[in-house]
């Protein structure tokens, strides 16, 4: 089969690899109809995430038809249209009961590994590091599903593939970010990242009940995406983020912040990131913190910050004495996606929010190179590519 397979730093290349095979009576095989490239997939394309190696297949948001099920799979047959969760969960365990998929204790075959540098390893990924068991990702014509009665979103006929596609990752993602915030109908709700996570943050937060939504970037279609949802928009090489918050909320600034941002914040002109950036260069530091730091200086006492963008090693220079005497509460983590798409496939049906909108880009998979450095150039107002293997 063809895949999108890692071979280092900024080298993505569409490949002929083996075709997976049903390898535990409870794998299934899935013909993949759609995928995406994710702003995660990005800090890989940087190599900014340890133990990736040569040859792994990426990608994490995927769907398409069940051609395969092993012995000890029951609730999945040939011919059912699926989307997968980037998150492997095996349904069984203590934290896959608990809702916390992403925390599943059985399904990250590194776990050894990953127990080392994180003290309780997470669960398995798709297309993602050997930390998260180095499983082939889903940007590939065929794909072995682990775990499948527990891994996998059943999606309506009716819906097209753009329409429920997201479920795998960016709108469960939004969604977990806004509902950590527990949204009060007098909320102002700041999101950080008008990328595709901070647009359904955007759209869920609105859903939720904030009274309003200011979302922060530098990219004009990506703000006027936004602001076609209703958000208030702020373009941070024009303007001071910290003035305009302090304006739209009477000085008192925004009761709940999301950082849909991550590792990657890009602040030229603020200080913190140029230090950031050199430590990137001689290997003293890996994620770019920016965004938090901000979020932590504005928030308002007794507020929450909500982090779904990904960091993946050590920061330095966040204020925490400042959000200790603030009060201010953190919620953070990998997605639990299958607590949530019960209720936004629902979502999607009744035709209340369509995460289509966000799709600026379609091609097909042997495109996927050369797309990955549009989406990471933001060329051609690229902010969603969808690939069709």
């Amino acid at each position: 089969m063809k895949a999108l397979v890692w071979h280092g730093k900024e080298d993505i290349r569409h490949e002929t690899v083996p075709d997976p095979e049903i390898e535990d009576d409870r794998d299934a095989i899935i013909k993949v109809t759609s995928c995406a490239i994710c702003g995660s997939d990005l800090h890989l394309f940087h190599n900014l995430i340890p133990a990736m190696m040569p040859g792994d297949i990426v990608g994490h948001e995927m769907m398409g038809e069940v051609v395969e099920v092993g012995r000890g799979v029951s609730k999945l047959s040939k011919g059912d249209r699926i989307v997968i969760p980037f998150t492997i969960n095996c349904d069984e365990c203590d934290q896959c009961r608990r809702g916390n998929f992403s925390l599943c204790e059985r399904s990250n075959r590194n776990k050894e590994m990953a127990d080392k540098l994180y003290g309780h390893a997470p669960a398995g990924l798709f297309g993602y590091t050997h930390l998260t068991g180095g499983y082939p990702g889903g940007q590939a014509e065929y794909l072995r599903v682990p775990f499948a009665d527990g891994t996998h979103i059943k999606v309506p006929d009716s819906l097209t593939d753009e329409q429920v596609l997201f479920l795998g990752d960016i709108f469960p993602t939004g969604w977990q970010a806004a509902v950590q915030c527990e949204i009060e109908r007098s909320d102002t709700v700041a999101v950080w990242g008008a990328g595709p996570v901070g647009q359904m943050a955007v759209r869920s937060a609105i859903i939720l009940g904030a009274r309003q939504v200011v979302v922060i970037d530098r990219l004009q279609e990506r703000l006027s995406m936004a602001a076609a949802a209703g958000a208030e928009t702020i373009n941070f090489e024009e303007e001071s983020v910290v003035e305009r918050l302090d304006a739209l909320t009477g000085g008192k600034g925004p009761d709940k912040c999301i950082d849909a941002v991550g590792l990657e914040a890009h602040a030229a002109s603020h200080i913190d990131s140029v230090m950031d950036r050199m430590k990137q260069m001689t290997m003293t530091a890996n994620d770019r913190a920016h965004v938090l730091r901000e979020m932590i200086y504005v928030c308002r006492g007794g507020g929450t910050l909500s982090i779904p963008g990904v960091y993946s090693g050590l920061i330095d220079k966040v204020p925490f004495g400042i959000a200790m005497n603030k009060g201010l509460t953190f919620r953070m983590g990998q997605t639990h996606v299958r607590r949530w798409t019960d209720d936004l496939t629902r979502r999607i049906e009744e035709g209340e929010i369509d995460p289509s909108f966000v799709i600026t880009h379609s091609a097909p998979l042997e495109e996927g190179p050369g797309l990955y450095r549009t989406f990471r150039n933001k060329q051609d107002s690229c902010v969603k590519v969808v690939l069709k293997p």
